[in-house]
């Protein structure tokens, strides 16, 4: 029988909580308990990037995070980035520039792209490219990602991303 914890976290900017087993991770916990399934399990194993959420700020594979480091921290999936008016402006940009195919990996590319933007305030397309780098796209060849990345820079440069 498995033991459960009692984390409290922010989750999207709303105050959770929630009782989880010391060995399930944060994907699983935001997919199975609170039906977030925006965010992707695409390796398990921090390789792909599909699974990428923001913690505290910093993007992080939540493959890799257990559930109870959520405790007390700030969370943010791809579905906290949704603004009152609908899509963020990186969003609309993705949809926009066409930056997606199959969309398997857009959540965690979009996220990734929050953070990369929250970070700089400019970047070169190098800067961009090396940013997004654990984040696999099978369908795409990047190139759309990138200039997609790099026009909501330019676009936002005096707006919030998030």
């Amino acid at each position: 029988m498995s033991v459960l914890h009692s984390i409290r976290f922010t989750l999207n900017g709303k105050p959770v909580q929630a009782a989880v087993p010391v060995h399930l991770s944060a994907i699983d916990m935001l997919r199975d308990v609170f039906h977030l399934t925006g965010t992707k399990l695409g390796c398990g194993e921090g390789e792909c990037g599909a699974c990428t959420i923001i913690v505290d700020g910093v993007s992080v594979n939540s493959c890799l995070m257990f559930a109870v480091d959520c405790d007390g921290r700030d969370v943010t999936t791809i579905e906290g980035l949704r603004t009152d008016e609908g899509l963020n402006p990186l969003q609309k940009a993705f949809v926009e520039h066409g930056a997606v195919q199959c969309g398997f990996c857009t959540p965690g590319m979009v996220m990734q792209g929050t953070a990369l933007l929250k970070r700089r305030s400019s970047m070169t397309v190098e800067e961009i490219r090396r940013g997004i780098e654990g984040n696999l796209c099978r369908c795409t060849g990047y190139r759309k990602i990138i200039d997609t990345i790099a026009s909501a820079l330019h676009e936002t440069s005096s707006e919030e991303i998030s």
